[in-house]
C-alpha cells in the first residue's frame, strides 16, 4: 500500500518494479509434486539366474609351472635357471600350444625391477598364455 501526500492524490499511481513471486512458487510446487507422483519407484535389486546346486568337483588338479623372479633378474621355471630370454619363451610357447593350458604362476621377489617382471608378463601374453596369475602380493604391502 503506497501511502502519499494528498497533493498526489489526483495523480496515477507509479506501476511496481517488483515481481510478484507467488503465483511462480505455486506453480513450481505443484510440478515438483507432479513429478514426485509420476517417476516411478526405484528398482534397487539386480535381478540373476543364478546355477541351483553344487558344482561337480574338478576332474583332475590343474598343473602349475611356477616362474620366480629373483632380487637381481634371474628367471627360475620350477627352481631351474634360465639362461637367456629366448629360452623363456620358447618354453612359454610350449605352454600356450597346449590344448588344456597349466596354470603359471609368477612369484617376483620385492626386491626386483618392475621391468624384468612386466616383461616376462608381456612374453606370456603375447605368446598366448591366458593362465597366468601373480603369487605373493601380500610381500609388496
Amino acid at each position: 500500500m503506497n501511502v502519499g501526500s494528498p497533493a498526489s492524490a489526483g495523480a496515477d499511481p507509479e506501476p511496481m518494479m517488483e515481481m510478484n513471486m507467488t503465483p511462480l512458487i505455486d506453480v513450481m510446487l505443484v510440478l515438483i509434486i507432479m513429478m514426485i507422483i509420476t517417476i516411478p519407484k526405484a528398482n534397487h535389486s539386480v535381478n540373476l539366474n543364478m546355477p541351483v546346486g553344487t558344482p561337480p568337483p574338478p576332474v583332475k588338479e590343474p598343473v602349475v609351472i611356477t616362474i620366480d623372479v629373483d632380487f637381481d633378474g634371474t628367471i627360475l621355471w620350477d627352481n631351474a635357471v634360465v639362461p637367456d630370454r629366448g629360452t623363456l619363451e620358447a618354453k612359454l610357447t610350449d605352454v600356450a600350444a597346449q590344448a588344456d593350458q597349466p596354470e603359471v604362476h609368477l612369484r617376483p621377489n620385492k626386491l626386483v625391477s618392475y621391468k624384468v617382471v612386466a616383461g616376462v608378463m608381456a612374453s606370456a601374453q603375447r605368446l598366448g598364455v591366458t593362465k597366468i596369475g601373480l603369487v605373493g602380493n601380500e610381500q609388496f604391502q
